[in-house]
């Protein structure tokens, strides 16, 4: 009898801290939302660019579960010591890839219970990405500054991880002196797209307006420097 009260009180506690845990792992909207207000937090929308431009939680980068490649690609960018915020449309695809970024050593990573649709039933705030005037190739190229001998342009986005890892380079490279020229990817889709731009970051060098090299995904400041000479 003993052995069975001892065993009985061992499942049951285990059971209560399984739940518990779990609960940490998974947030109601409101939850999420009074979380994701933390300073230090990251904030990962893992659907698709074409929902993420429909609507998504302020802040939030953008890496696509369903393709598996870019998704390794712009998670390899977060920190895996700071929280994670993870959601999508409905829930699963954010539980898949909480399981997967947990399994890689993400410390922590919270999903959105309900994904998007249950924060949209609570009438929570989302952002919807706003149309811009597309620049023509033609523009593009005459916008190169024609006093410059070398021009790195890079293409980027808000909401792309390596990107905003790149920043900081990029800031640096401009205190130094060189020109950069930076075109937002996300919104400025016919360009990308007639440049062969297919991945992001790309950055694209230009010597007397005509390319000459260009390098795609993380790189160093000296990798820049060296494709500009």
């Amino acid at each position: 009898m003993k052995y069975f009260t001892k065993q009985f009180a061992l499942i049951f506690f285990s059971t209560i801290f399984s739940f518990a845990y779990s609960q940490k792992r998974e947030l109601d909207p409101q939850a999420f939302s009074d979380s994701i207000r933390q300073t230090g937090i990251q904030l990962l929308d893992v659907r698709t660019s074409g929902e993420y431009e429909q609507g998504h939680l302020t802040g939030a980068l953008q890496a696509d579960w369903n393709n598996p490649d870019q998704f390794r690609e712009r998670v390899a960018s977060l920190d895996k010591q700071k929280p994670v915020y993870i959601y999508c449309l409905a829930g699963s695809r954010s539980a898949a890839a909480q399981k997967w970024m947990l399994q890689e050593g993400f410390k922590k990573v919270v999903n959105l219970r309900g994904g998007i649709n249950a924060w949209n039933l609570e009438d929570l705030p989302v952002e919807s990405a706003q149309k811009v005037p597309q620049i023509s190739l033609t523009d593009f190229l005459n916008s190169i500054p024609k006093d410059r001998e070398t021009v790195l342009v890079d293409f980027g986005a808000e909401w792309c991880p390596p990107c905003r890892k790149m920043t900081p380079i990029m800031n640096e490279l401009e205190t130094e002196g060189y020109a950069i020229l930076k075109i937002d990817a996300g919104s400025q889709t016919q360009l990308t797209k007639e440049l062969k731009v297919e991945k992001l970051p790309t950055f694209i060098v230009f010597k007397n307006g005509v390319e000459s090299k260009r390098i795609t995904g993380l790189c160093t400041k000296e990798d820049l420097k060296k494709a500009l000479e």
